[in-house]
């Protein structure tokens, strides 16, 4: 009995393990690359406070992704997964987040000056630009 449950245990924890980094590894080397990704997968990737200046992350999944920080001014994010997304303190000045999925994103102190929206973002401040 000892013996399955260490065996349930240890299957969980791989299992577990696994989830938590979710995102494709090649995607995110194609980002670091070509600063264009588009349509990847980098769901819960940490990308806290990198450079994404006018990269192409058009309908990427960035679902749970660490944007603490980052610089994603004039980012085409065209129809972008970001639900849960961290983008505290992040520049997205001149960024594009038409159709993009904000639900459940952190955009506390985000700078948001002339990014483009849709529908209208009610309650979103750009009142600073």
């Amino acid at each position: 009995m000892k013996t399955l449950v260490g065996l349930i245990l240890g299957v969980a924890l791989l299992v577990g393990g696994g989830a938590a980094q979710a995102f494709d590894e090649t995607s995110l080397k194609k980002l670091k690359a070509l600063n264009a990704c588009e349509g990847c997968d980098l769901s819960r990737a940490n990308l806290s406070e990198a450079n994404l200046f006018r990269a192409n992350l058009t309908g990427a999944n960035l679902k749970g992704a660490d944007l603490y920080g980052a610089n994603l001014s004039k980012t085409n994010l065209t129809g972008a997964n970001l639900n849960g997304a961290d983008l505290t303190g992040a520049n997205l000045t001149g960024a594009n987040l038409t159709r993009a999925n904000l639900n459940g994103a952190s955009l506390n102190g985000a700078i948001l000056c002339m990014t483009k929206f849709s529908p209208d973002r009610g309650g979103l401040d750009n009142s600073g630009c």
